[in-house]
């Protein structure tokens, strides 16, 4: 494969530009917002709970980078694609407090369409100042949703599978997350968010680009 350009930032799906950040994350700037997925927080603590000695700096990590963005783009919506928290075990009194001190400082509003992990965690959630969603949404045209709506002739901008892209060169070999988007189908798939997550990687098929972050910058890969 050869990339098909050497930085790549923004993504036009005929008139609405995406800009991909190597943050691991989408603003809009026609509609100030900002998207990502996968943010699994308290997943340290899962572990942790299951006796595995993890480091529970992760989510202060996630959380810095996403309020970075917030600092930054200065976005009205904070969209959440999904698996926000990781599971009922992970959500310990430090790791809400450090959620709702994210969102006091940033004053951001703050949307969850409920993924695979967190939508037994619904009541719960409810009371963390955050929109709760169960359906997907549908923002100005672009369908949000967690798993990748089928068969959709509207723009779709989905998580959960945390896609990352394998590759060689010589003797090196890289496994690096992307986003992937899948043109035939009008999909942009985001990578996970969180910084404790595995990847799925991908294969390209005709028509597809995975823009790989690397370095501080998004490349893409086409086929």
């Amino acid at each position: 494969m050869v990339p098909s350009t050497t930085v790549i930032e923004t993504l036009a799906v005929g008139s609405i530009q995406l800009q991909l950040l190597p943050e691991r994350a989408v603003y809009i700037e026609a509609l100030r917002a900002l998207l990502v997925s996968d943010v699994h927080l308290g997943k340290a603590e899962t572990f942790q709970h299951h006796g595995l000695p993890v480091p529970s700096q992760i989510n202060q990590a996630t959380l810095q980078r996403l309020e970075e963005l917030c600092t930054r783009y200065q976005p009205e919506h904070l969209w959440i694609l999904g698996d926000l928290f990781h599971g009922r075990d992970g959500m310990t009194d430090g790791v809400i407090d450090a959620w709702l001190g994210f969102l006091h400082r940033t004053q951001v509003s703050a949307h969850l369409i409920l993924g695979n992990h967190d939508r037994r965690l619904h009541d719960n959630l409810s009371q963390l100042s955050v929109e709760c969603l169960v359906d997907a949404v549908d923002l100005d045209g672009i369908l949000l949703s967690h798993e990748p709506e089928l068969g959709e002739e509207r723009l779709n901008i989905c998580g959960h599978i945390h896609p990352c892209l394998r590759l060689k060169m010589g003797c090196d070999r890289l496994r690096l997350p992307c986003f992937y988007w899948q043109a035939p189908h009008r999909r942009l798939t985001l990578p996970a968010f969180g910084e404790f997550t595995g990847g799925h990687e991908i294969a390209l098929a005709r028509g597809e680009v995975a823009y790989v972050i690397a370095e501080g910058g998004v490349v893409g890969f086409g086929r």
